[in-house]
């Protein structure tokens, strides 16, 4: 069985390719290179260096394959207010033209890769997919607006999707003694961030005075191969037409400074922090409820927060 993986070369899409790879499929990549890298994957991939943009392109990727995992796509918040038409066109005018070469070449199983950014501050916390979605950023609207079309499409042309709505994802994945981690430029999640400050630098904490026990952000955390572990089980799942919305996440809220906590134990030595004012927009806590994963995907993660922050530490700082 062979796999288009589109955005395989960055961070998330590297690491699929690789674990698929192990698991015995055969995989076909579409990536750009705009913010993935080339090195990440493997001689023995199929490799097609083209825009999710590009019919041609998307044409030419699809040759051979059996399903799709769909992460190709912008991915920053804050970039997306400042570029909102970059990011409807990328995400959504995207993956509309990555359907419709699939409905033409009569592939129909796709596992796409969403955000918990579609929920907003959502009112329960731990969230479950049936809060409504009201987004509050360009990325977040483009992530749902892509859901509510592999939903019509599943509707009117009978593919088989699942939306895996992500939370936060961490650590990195050891392959042949080399470390597959999270290259992004800027970096804007916060374990390779605070794994990186320096006493120049020091990682800020945007508000000390939230409604949680020690006054930080809480939010939900999971390692990249637990992530990827959810979408092979959707993979396997897709059957019957069909389009269910899935959270992949720890299912647990860990603070900042809890995060800090556990960094500083990884690294031997207390992290350098500043405090600064809340940042517009935040919800005080963030945090997945998994019960449909499990009960749908048999699925649930086993890596913790102590994983995640020592496998990010060993890919920023490797052991010599």
């Amino acid at each position: 069985m062979r796999i288009l993986v589109t955005g395989g070369a960055g961070y998330i899409g590297a690491t699929a390719v690789a674990i698929l790879l192990s698991k015995g499929f055969e995989v076909s990549v579409l990536d750009d290179c705009s913010t993935g890298h080339k090195d990440s994957i493997p001689e023995n991939v199929r490799f097609i260096r083209g825009s999710i943009l590009d019919s041609t392109a998307i044409e030419d990727a699809l040759t051979g394959c059996n399903a799709v995992m769909h992460f190709a796509g912008k991915s920053l918040v804050s970039e997306s207010v400042e570029k909102p038409d970059l990011y409807r066109n990328v995400n959504i005018e995207g993956t509309r033209l990555l359907l419709e070469q699939m409905q033409y070449m009569g592939l129909k199983k796709i596992v796409f890769s969403s955000s918990a950014s579609t929920y907003g501050d959502p009112a329960i916390s731990p969230t479950p997919e049936t809060q409504i979605g009201i987004p509050t950023n360009p990325y977040g609207e483009s992530k749902l607006a892509v859901d509510e079309m592999l939903a019509r499409e599943s509707s009117v042309n009978g593919i088989s999707a699942i939306s895996l709505r992500y939370f936060n994802v961490a650590g990195a994945i050891n392959i042949n003694g080399q470390w597959l981690a999270e290259r992004h430029n800027p970096e804007t999640h916060l374990i390779p961030m605070v794994l990186r400050s320096k006493p120049d630098e020091p990682v800020k904490i945007f508000g000390t005075d939230w409604p949680t026990p020690d006054g930080t952000c809480i939010r939900d955390y999971v390692h990249v191969i637990d992530l990827v572990d959810a979408h092979v089980s959707a993979l396997n799942s897709l059957d019957a037409p069909s389009h269910t919305i899935i959270n992949v996440g720890g299912g647990i809220g860990y603070s900042v400074r809890e995060v800090i906590t556990a960094s500083s134990r990884a690294l031997g030595y207390d992290i350098p922090t500043v405090d600064a004012s809340r940042r517009q927009g935040d919800p005080a806590i963030l945090v997945a409820d998994i019960s449909r994963a499990k009960s749908l995907l048999n699925w649930e993660p086993v890596r913790n927060l102590e994983d995640m922050v020592r496998d990010t530490a060993h890919s920023i700082h490797p052991v010599r």
